[in-house]
């Protein structure tokens, strides 16, 4: 249950960001720059924050390497979803929602890491403290 509301999370993150409705940050801001500019800072940087939080825990737990790693799976899964004809690319907005899965998932498996490899090995991790 926790990795399912963290992937959650970080699906929210992007497709709050961009997505292909009309209903995303991006497009928004824009749209808005000039008459919401103030809010648009705002939500810009709350937007910062959350992306801040995901990446940062992401690196610390898997690495740039283990990011990448997770991509190729997921891409290698897709490969073969339209190989066996079971998924089709010709729609832009569904490869762009397909793009926003696969790099919450690499956020929300970044995320819960350590969860499950204290899981795994009964290992846990702990942070450097600077002193």
């Amino acid at each position: 249950m926790g990795f399912l509301i963290r992937w959650t999370c970080a699906f929210a993150l992007l497709a709050l960001t961009f997505n292909p409705t009309p209903f995303n940050y991006v497009g928004w801001a824009a749209r808005s720059y000039q008459s919401d500019l103030p809010l648009v800072v705002l939500l810009g940087l709350l937007l910062t924050v959350g992306y801040i939080i995901y990446l940062r825990a992401t690196l610390r737990s898997i690495g740039l390497f283990g990011m990448l790693l997770i991509l190729a799976i997921v891409g290698a899964a897709l490969w073969v979803l339209y190989d066996l004809g079971l998924l089709q690319l010709g729609n832009r907005d569904m490869t762009l929602w397909i793009g926003i899965i696969a790099l919450s998932l690499v956020l929300g498996i970044g995320l819960s890491w350590s969860i499950v490899r204290r899981i795994l090995s009964g290992q846990a991790d702990v942070d450097d403290i600077d002193q």
